[in-house]
């Protein structure tokens, strides 16, 4: 399974669509808030997407829970969860909803991590990056062994490659 993940794009359209264009055969594409455009601009269409703090659409929701494959995504900005200075608030949450994937935005900082068996992915920005010069997304590519998670520039040119073991539990 493929998920392309993008976050904190504020008001820039062309770079959503752009993002998108590159990688048509993901099983899903998800916004993690701080799109800053009306929650039905076409840009977003077919994107699982999420209210950040500067997004004022009433139809955003704060969180997304889906389930694609064998993953249990979870989906949130990360502003309700104080992500800029723990990741604990958002782990419990995680733990609550029984999330395998955890995507979330907020801080402009990209990483990606295994806490207790799940993985916690933060694409960055791809318009005010923060710790990189570079605007970035993310692509996670699932298998039943592993995470890939490919870090991109907006132009597409990979940046990183990290691979996570999964917890199997039996």
């Amino acid at each position: 399974m493929k998920l392309v993940v993008m976050s904190d794009t504020h008001g820039d359209a062309e770079v959503i669509e752009r993002v998108k264009s590159y990688h048509t055969d993901a099983q899903s594409v998800i916004h993690c808030g701080d799109s800053e455009l009306p929650f039905t601009h076409p840009s977003l269409h077919g994107v699982e997407r999420v209210k950040g703090n500067c997004d004022a659409d009433p139809d955003f929701l704060d969180e997304l829970i889906f389930q694609l494959a064998d993953e249990r995504i979870y989906v949130t900005h990360g502003h309700l969860y104080d992500v800029k200075n723990s990741p604990m608030k958002l782990v419990y949450r995680a733990k609550e909803v029984g999330a395998t994937i955890v995507c979330f935005g907020h801080s402009h900082v990209l990483g990606a991590e295994m806490i207790d068996g799940t993985l916690f992915v933060n694409p960055g920005s791809l318009l005010k990056p923060r710790r990189i010069k570079e605007k970035s997304f993310m692509i996670i590519t699932t298998t039943e062994t592993q995470y890939i998670v490919d870090c991109y520039e907006d132009n597409n040119t990979l940046l990183e490659q990290m691979i996570f073991e999964k917890t199997i539990m039996g």
